[in-house]
């Protein structure tokens, strides 16, 4: 018999059909989508490269990171623009106006107002970042710790920043700081951090008890993970976003909390140039020099409500609830 023709549409190993789609198919997924479209390709998006995402965009964020840039720098290097020394003064100029070379004129002493404000950035800044700071690492240490192990190490750190939260700040200032000869910044410092701390680790507390339930801990556990590397590498990173907002908040809550003990004579003392003390030597004479007052009480207003307004923005980016 003859041997029929075979099909046209016959399927040979070495040929086109199935074998040739599946390999054209395993070629496409190996390159990748094309350039102009189909599914980005990359790292995924963490929360914190959203949150710059956001925080570039909002017009509060950028304001107040520019204000608060501005402020550092003049505290780093007030000479940048204020070139006079804010200790020489003149009695025969005293409570006078504004005068060439003295936009804001002159206080009870005959200091230039506009130098004396310039260079009193410089000891708002260093207590509201070193009192931050050190309240912060403190805070997130203890309230870290109390929230990953609990027990009896989480009922004596609550019960300890308990007793802090029961102290009036300003009260505990002036006893305190009565006692101290320092006028410098450290005792400030130093106060404000030991009674700053339990707010920042009640925080932290509530973070690290949260992120310690959530299913990679546990994996982590159970793959054998010690407890230093899952509070290091699993935990901390994901409980310290809200951290960073309430310390963002409490920074320019300091610096108004220095001036105010700078104003009733327990912070910071002469020759530090401070605006509390400006403030307070400027209460007395308002009526008679009001430009005494209105000047570093303004800067400090400004100074309080940029780094309140930068925590805000940085709450609203890192909150993926408000999102």
């Amino acid at each position: 018999m003859p041997e029929s023709p075979e099909p046209q549409d016959a399927i040979t190993p070495a040929g086109g059909g199935a074998m040739s789609l599946a390999t054209s198919e395993a070629e496409t997924l190996e390159k990748g989508p094309p350039p102009s479209g189909g599914v980005p390709t990359g790292r995924p998006r963490s929360l914190w490269s959203d949150a710059w995402q956001d925080l570039r965009r909002n017009p509060v964020f950028v304001v107040s990171a520019l204000i608060i840039v501005f402020l550092v720098l003049i505290a780093i290097w007030p000479e940048m623009i204020a070139s006079g020394n804010p200790l020489q003064c003149d009695l025969a100029k005293a409570q006078d106006g504004s005068a060439p070379g003295h936009p804001f004129g002159y206080d009870a002493q005959g200091c230039d107002v506009y130098t004396r404000t310039v260079h009193g950035a410089r000891a708002s800044i260093t207590v509201g970042i070193c009192a931050t700071a050190g309240a912060t690492l403190l805070g997130s240490v203890l309230g870290g710790l109390a929230g990953f192990f609990g027990g009896w190490w989480d009922a004596l750190l609550s019960r300890l920043a308990d007793i802090f939260f029961g102290i009036p700040i300003i009260l505990g200032g002036l006893v305190f700081l009565s006692v101290v000869t320092s006028g410098s910044v450290w005792p400030v410092v130093g106060f404000i951090v030991l009674l700053g701390w339990p707010q920042i680790s009640r925080i932290a507390r509530g973070a690290v008890v949260t992120a310690k339930q959530n299913d990679y801990v546990q994996a982590a556990r159970a793959l054998g993970a010690g407890n230093g590397r899952m509070l290091l590498r699993h935990i901390a990173p994901n409980a310290v976003a809200p951290v960073i907002v309430v310390a963002t908040i409490a920074l320019g809550t300091y610096i108004a909390l220095e001036a105010t003990l700078s104003f009733i004579g327990v912070g910071l003392k002469p020759p530090t140039v401070s605006w509390g003390i400006d403030i307070s030597n400027a209460s007395v004479q308002i009526r008679n020099a009001p430009h005494m007052l209105l000047w570093p009480a303004g800067a400090l207003s400004i100074t309080v409500l940029a780094f309140i307004m930068l925590g805000d923005a940085v709450r609203d980016a890192l909150d993926p609830k408000l999102r």
